[in-house]
């Protein structure tokens, strides 16, 4: 089935992507008072964690497979 083999081509490009590009989080710590507000915004990045990336990447390539013998 060709919608199989372009799920599985999608998977696979999204876990291959997520072992090398991190993911931007952002935090603001801070209080407001009355029309004052105090703050500190932290940005940090962090990659998604290695079993969630064989995760995807074995998803995308038995997709591929199921789907190339259809």
């Amino acid at each position: 089935m060709r919608i199989l083999l372009i799920v599985g081509l999608i998977l696979l490009i999204l876990g291959i992507a997520s072992l090398v590009v991190p993911l931007p989080t952002k935090e603001r710590h801070g209080f407001n008072a009355g029309g004052v507000s105090v703050g500190i915004e932290t940005t940090q990045r962090q990659k998604v964690h290695p079993a969630m990336s064989a995760v995807l990447i074995g998803g995308g390539v038995l997709l591929l497979v199921v789907g190339a013998r259809r």
